[in-house]
């Protein structure tokens, strides 16, 4: 009895560490094809980066016209050294969050009531697209106008920005979901509640996360905007003082920064997409 007891615990131990190394085997896969995607993806903006360099350096155009990487680099480190760069960009991050949450947040909730309440589409909807074809540029002058040069200004141009996808995508997110769920819903007796936090608010996801991003683009925008406008202070005043003193490597560490924010904010909402919507299947190319 012990013998067939210990074969079996050794049979269990042997079936555990196969499984092991099977979770291992698909790990290690899994982020070399993550290295291997990135290494590809790098290569492009790698050779662009040494042309640009070489030229520079061979003196195909003027630095203060066209500034080599190196140069724009040496000007990160002396606003990272002096904590400029740090002050500014924390100011900026601070004005995109605040304007987003506020604007983002109006345009979840305007979205749903919409969404389930058709008169309201009739009353609001009309007006709201109205709005949303007036570009920034256009209604920047009048905020400031309206609420001064202050940080007022600025979250409220942000949070007009990030207003319009939340609500647009939102709507049209609960307005998609297949009415046969809502059959299957009524068999199934589910109450109001159930149908919309089980039903409605499941199946409008991959809409409202898709507003979700692109109402973070948007107050991403519209930071440049309200700082290029009138601001002392961010990242936009300092394109800006670039400008003033036609000094290109600070306009280009301005814009790099917007880059790369942009891109690792919209980079962490798939990131979102991807962990909420797993149980999706999509073509992936």
């Amino acid at each position: 009895m012990s013998n067939s007891v210990k074969a079996l615990r050794q049979t269990a131990q042997t079936i555990g560490n196969t499984k092991g190394r099977k979770l291992e085997l698909v790990r290690i896969k899994w982020l070399w094809e993550k290295v291997n995607d990135f290494v590809i993806g790098s290569i492009v903006p790698f050779l662009l980066l040494v042309i640009w360099q070489v030229s520079g350096d061979l003196g195909l155009f003027s630095p203060s016209f066209l500034p080599t990487p190196l140069q724009i680099a040496a000007e990160f480190r002396t606003l990272i050294s002096s904590g400029e760069l740090t002050q500014h960009l924390s100011i900026s991050l601070q004005r995109a969050v605040i304007g987003f949450l506020i604007g983002g947040s109006i345009g979840l909730l305007f979205g749903f009531f919409v969404g389930f309440v058709q008169k309201l589409e009739v009353l609001l909807d009309p007006s709201f697209q109205m709005l949303r074809m007036i570009p920034h540029l256009a209604i920047a002058p009048l905020i400031i106008l309206w609420f001064g040069f202050g940080e007022v200004s600025k979250i409220v141009i942000i949070a007009s920005g990030a207003f319009f996808p939340m609500y647009i995508y939102t709507f049209l997110g609960i307005r998609s979901v297949d009415y046969k769920l809502f059959e299957v819903a009524q068999v199934l007796n589910f109450s109001k509640t159930k149908q919309i936090f089980r039903l409605i608010l499941p199946a409008s996801l991959p809409g409202i996360l898709l507003g979700l991003r692109l109402s973070v683009a948007i107050s991403w925008l519209g930071l440049v905007v309200a700082e290029l406008i009138g601001s002392q202070e961010g990242i936009g005043f300092l394109i800006n003082y670039g400008k003033q003193h036609s000094s290109a490597e600070l306009i280009f560490v301005g814009v790099i920064i917007f880059a790369v924010i942009g891109k690792l904010v919209d980079s962490f909402v798939r990131w979102l997409e991807r962990k909420w919507l797993s149980w999706r299947d999509s073509f992936q190319g």
